[in-house]
């Protein structure tokens, strides 16, 4: 069985749970003392590694002497991390893996993501994500019905980028996405044209890496790095993301570091954001448009 992964908002308040510890300078042992609980149990609290009873929170506050407005913010987080996300609603459609990436994209501040395969799901049209999803029934033999679910909540999905705090997606993409051919020249341009006009958002900075330039580090697979807001006056370390077919792989803050020097890398090899539009925009016409049209038919 693949490990839990914590929820943002369990990170939070973890941390948060630590910080207050700390600044009583009491230790796991007395506070567990105190309450009669195991110390593992305090332990794996404020390391997220369980859930947390918004009662055992509301112990915890009053054994620090929490002032009564941070208390209330503390347990509507401690609420609020036991509240199931929407994307439960498709739990039955898609992989535990996946439920945990939205989840944490769904509290992020803002997400660095490369791509060398295909458009990133948040940034995927209706045709193009239906084919990309629909694809995978040559690994795994799926009905239309959840097809058609998957595509909603991938759609679903992109909510995050029209909020009232929007998420900030900032995407390299490598050229060959936009030649290689999902679906037909329809759903191609389509998705090319709906790109280049997510790119002008304030909160959307799409780069491109022409075939023609020499990529370095030289990297095959994708990855996302996903960043958050300081909780309280704890700072949330980043998360890296790498996604087979089959489930998603959470990696630590050390690991993450080391994608966050290869994504300063990768940028030096990518066109600037209006240069990489108009290059999306010419290869919808050029290669996806109207005249490619008509010479090929749907896979």
């Amino acid at each position: 069985m693949a490990p839990q992964v914590p929820t943002v908002r369990q990170r939070r308040l973890g941390l948060e749970l630590r910080r207050l510890r700390d600044a009583n300078s009491l230790t796991v042992e007395q506070i567990a003392s105190r309450l009669n609980w195991s110390a593992s149990k305090l332990s794996r609290l404020e390391n997220a590694k369980i859930g947390a009873r918004v009662s055992d929170v509301r112990l915890l506050l009053e054994l620090y002497g929490v002032d009564e407005s941070h208390k209330g913010e503390i347990l509507a987080l401690a609420h609020a991390a036991t509240q199931p996300g929407w994307w439960l609603d498709y739990r039955h459609d898609i992989n535990k893996g996946l439920a945990d990436y939205i989840a944490y994209e769904d509290e992020a501040e803002s997400v660095r993501q490369y791509e060398t395969q295909v458009i990133p799901g948040l940034l995927q049209s209706p045709g193009y994500a239906r084919y990309v999803i629909a694809s995978y029934s040559a690994v795994v033999p799926t009905s239309p019905a959840v097809v058609d679910r998957r595509v909603k909540a991938r759609l679903r999905r992109q909510d995050v980028l029209r909020r009232a705090s929007p998420l900030r997606l900032s995407v390299i993409l490598d050229e060959s996405v936009l030649l290689r051919r999902i679906g037909d020249a329809t759903i191609m341009n389509e998705q090319l044209t709906r790109l280049a006009e997510w790119s002008r958002l304030p909160n959307i900075t799409l780069r491109v890496m022409p075939l023609h330039v020499n990529r370095s580090p030289v990297m095959s697979e994708s990855f996302t790095l996903m960043s958050f807001s300081t909780a309280y006056d704890a700072e949330l370390y980043d998360v890296v993301i790498l996604e087979n077919i089959s489930s998603s792989e959470f990696r630590d803050e050390d690991t993450s570091y080391f994608y966050q020097l290869a994504w300063e890398q990768l940028i030096r090899s990518t066109l600037d954001p209006d240069e990489s539009r108009q290059l999306v925009l010419r290869t919808a016409q050029e290669r996806w448009g109207e005249l490619e049209a008509d010479h090929h038919e749907p896979l």
